[in-house]
Formats: structure tokens, sequence, C-alpha cells
């Protein structure tokens, strides 16, 4: 079958439509401010969790303040370790959920507004029960999928969180810049599908390693999700530096190291994929400019990092081809987890 008929691709490669409208709502909403809280909390499930492990770093760089990732389950059923009943914390709960229907972020948001913990700021794809819940209510509905796993709704929400970031920051310089994501992510994919499709097609790789510091983490824990997925291979994500306390052990000429590049760290960041490299396994760099994939965007830092996320799709996507797997139905999962609690 061509890549066309699969609901993956055609997803991953008309995702910009849905960044552009993300960054048209962020902007045209009235978002709270970082003043008016103490702490902020994300939340999600799956590739939400990780979005808000990106999103809470973004924020606390951007702000200087106190933010928090946790997965929805564990604020529901440990909500004391992030936001005691005691506190007199000013808190902001951002729900994060491509359905709008998840069980455990639902019931995290129930319950958090039950104990009046704080405000509640919900992203999502779909205007559903999760939405319903929200003092500020946020649906990017171009970012809706057919197939399970997530790769243009992940991106448009991450648009969202980005941009909501920088304005709750006071950084409309920074709003105002991601105008060209749209643009740079088109020439980004076409550019480099076929580099996706080289290393995913290449099944003598058989593990597969995703570095990301910093505010780009939660984005290699998203890249190394998609190729567990969709392709059933062996994949785990790391900080840079923390990858030689141990993981490096298991590099060899069937590895592929993945790192995605900052610009104040690159210096580390490049010396351990040469070491990776040195040790026999294939490696590879993302970033804005020398690097096997490189953006040349121009934009800040800070606010362009879904244009890490299309090539890293692609790949799976090819991967799970190659494999003869199907990438719009991923093995033992669906769309929407929904539990009995």
């Amino acid at each position: 079958m061509q890549p066309t008929n699969y609901h993956t691709y055609n997803e991953i490669k008309t995702q910009t439509e849905a960044w552009a409208q993300a960054l048209d709502v962020v902007r045209a909403s009235d978002s709270p401010k970082a003043g008016d809280y103490d702490q902020v909390v994300f939340i999600g499930c799956g590739s939400t969790y990780y979005l808000s492990l990106a999103a809470a770093a973004l924020y606390t760089e951007l702000t200087g303040r106190s933010a928090h990732a946790i997965p929805g389950g564990e604020l529901l059923l440990n909500p004391q370790l992030v936001v005691p009943q005691t506190s007199s914390l000013r808190s902001l709960l951002v729900a994060i959920s491509r359905s709008g229907t998840t069980t455990e972020t639902i019931k995290a948001v129930e319950k958090f507004k039950a104990e009046k913990r704080g405000d509640v700021l919900v992203i999502s794809n779909y205007d559903e029960v999760l939405s319903r819940l929200a003092d500020v209510n946020i649906v990017i509905d171009k970012g809706q999928e057919q197939s399970i796993a997530q790769t243009r709704s992940f991106a448009s929400m991450y648009v969202v969180v980005t941009a909501l970031c920088a304005k709750m920051a006071g950084r409309e310089d920074l709003v105002s810049a991601m105008v060209e994501l749209p643009r740079i992510g088109n020439w980004v994919i076409d550019n480099y599908e076929e580099w996706a499709k080289r290393i995913g097609e290449n099944l003598s790789f058989d593990r597969f390693y995703f570095l990301g510091s910093g505010i780009r983490y939660g984005l290699a824990c998203e890249v190394n999700l998609k190729m567990k997925e969709m392709t059933l291979t062996h994949s785990e994500p790391f900080h840079f530096l923390e990858f030689r306390h141990g993981p490096m052990s298991m590099v060899n000429q069937n590895t592929v190291v993945v790192g995605m590049l900052s610009e104040a760290n690159r210096a580390h960041e490049a010396k351990v994929l040469e070491e990776m490299e040195a040790l026999g396994g294939t490696v590879s760099a993302v970033g804005e400019n020398e690097a096997d994939v490189s953006f040349e965007s121009h934009i800040p830092e800070e606010v362009r990092g879904v244009l890490y996320l299309p090539v890293f799709q692609l790949m799976a996507f090819y991967r799970s081809l190659a494999k003869g797997l199907n990438p719009d139905r991923p093995n033992n999962l669906t769309a929407v987890v929904k539990l009995n609690l």
C-alpha cells in the first residue's frame, strides 16, 4: 500500500494546518497570567503526559516560576504530592487530552475542582467532557485524528502550550515569532522525509535512543513512544549527559542514537553523540543548523520545539511499514483509555 493510504501518514503530513489554528486560537484567547499563580501543574496520560513534561520545563524557563508535570492518574491517586490540600499556594491546573474523555484526567480534574485547589485550563482536540470542566477551554479541532498513535494532535497541542507559556510570561514577541512555524514545518517535512524513511526502513537497527535535555526532554519521551507504539522496537529517551551513566552500555552497530540539539549546550550534547559513534552506534543530530536535520528557522529556540516532531513521526511510520505492521492500529492499543474508576 502507498503511504497515502494510511491515516497516520496523512495526519503527519497535514499537521501544520493544526499548528496554524493552534496559534490563532491562543493569540485570540484571554490567557491567564503567570503572576496570578504560585504554581502551574500540567497533567496528561501517555503522550499528553510527555507533553506536560515539555510544557512544565518551558513554563519555568520562560516565567521563572514553579511548574510540575504529573500523569493524570497520579494527580488522582496521590494529589498531596503536588498540590497539598492544606497549601495556600494559588494553583493553575492545565489538563491536556486529545479526546477530552480520558478517564484518569477527567477524574483528576473533578477532584481538583471539588477540593477547590485552583483554576483549570483544558487543552484538547475535541470539545468533550473535559472541556466542560474548564475555567479556560482551548480546543484545536484541526488536530483531530483517525489513527491511534498521536501525531498531528500532539503537535497541535504542543503549539498551544508553547504559545500559552509565552503569553503567560508576557512574551508576545515569542508568540509573534511562532507565526512562521507552519511554513518552516512544511519545509522540514518536504526536505527530510527521505532521511526519516532511510533510517526507519533499516531493519538492521534494533534499538533507538532519543536524547533531549531541558525543554526538549519531554519531546524525546514522546518520539520514543511513537517508535514503541508504531514499530514495536526497543526505544528509550534520555537526557544527554545521563546517557553516559549506564545506558551507553547498550550501544553497538545495531543502535541508533538521535540527539535533539540545543544552542546553549550544543558543545556538550555533540560530544555525547561523538562518543556514541565511537562505540559503533549510528548517530544523527537534529537542530537549528549544522545538523543532519537542520531547521534553519531563525525562530527563537524557546518556541520552535514543534519542528523536532515530524521527522521522528515519519521515521516511526516508515519503520512500521517495513516491519509489516499497521501504523494506524498499533498492537494492543485503543485511541482512548476509559477505566471504571
